[in-house]
């Protein structure tokens, strides 16, 4: 049984200003990758579903009608523990998540919708006793053309995750694994996307003080099902 532990965090702008430069859960370390992500991708992204192309001057995602799925696109890195960053802004499309994957299977996201953001440790094994675990979904207003940020921190069996002044954490033993294959998908069309990095992370031996410091926020409501969702995986 996966033991987990898991916190509900929104923050006010200004308090998100000097979080960003005062360590949360993890201290980062050397830059392992980094992209202005200003040119249509190319190796080391692996493109494995939908349209992925530079357009002023960013990386556009669409989802495909004809692929029946999310676009997805990812990087073959084999990573421990990590800070990730990046900027994206809805062009029309319904949601964008930024994925990590486990040696097999799924292992965490950030899922992100206009309207709301949710935390999450993925569903590991689809098939067997695993499930999907919402740390939190928090009310957002992410407004189409406009750039948001994201940040995401995994260290040991914590993950901490932020998009502009929205906060959650969580942990799952699944997390302490190896972590592999971080990427995006895109669920209709489209979104942009730039500065991406990834550094190397440790973690904050304050991290247990400043999590106390954090306020709670506003849970979003379940998203509608729609009807044979349950049939249907999510994007990958």
């Amino acid at each position: 049984m996966i033991k987990r532990t898991t916190l509900f965090l929104s923050l006010a702008s200004a308090f998100a200003v000097s979080a960003a430069d005062s360590p949360m859960l993890a201290i980062p370390g050397d830059v392992i990758f980094e992209a202005k992500l200003d040119a249509a991708p190319a190796a080391p992204w692996k493109a494995a579903k939908g349209k992925w192309e530079a357009v002023d001057g960013v990386m556009r995602g669409s989802e495909l009608p004809e692929d029946k799925h999310g676009a997805v696109i990812r990087l073959p890195n084999k990573l421990t523990d990590f800070v990730m960053e990046y900027e994206f802004k809805f062009e029309g499309a319904r949601t964008t998540s930024l994925s990590i994957n486990a040696v097999k299977d799924h292992m965490a996201r950030i899922a992100i919708t206009p309207n709301s953001v949710a935390f999450q440790k993925d569903d590991n094994d689809h098939e067997g006793p695993d499930k999907a675990v919402v740390f939190a979904r928090l009310k957002a207003d992410l407004k189409p053309g406009t750039w948001h940020k994201v940040r995401l921190e995994m260290v040991g069996d914590q993950m901490l995750g932020q998009v502009d002044d929205l906060i959650a954490c969580g942990s799952a033993a699944l997390f302490a694994t190896p972590k592999m294959a971080p990427g995006f998908t895109v669920g209709g069309q489209s979104v942009d996307f730039k500065n991406f990095s990834i550094r190397s992370a440790t973690l904050n031996p304050e991290w247990e003080k400043v999590r106390a410091t954090l306020p709670k926020g506003e849970p979003a409501p379940l998203p509608a099902r729609k009807a044979g969702a349950g049939k249907k995986a999510a994007a990958k």
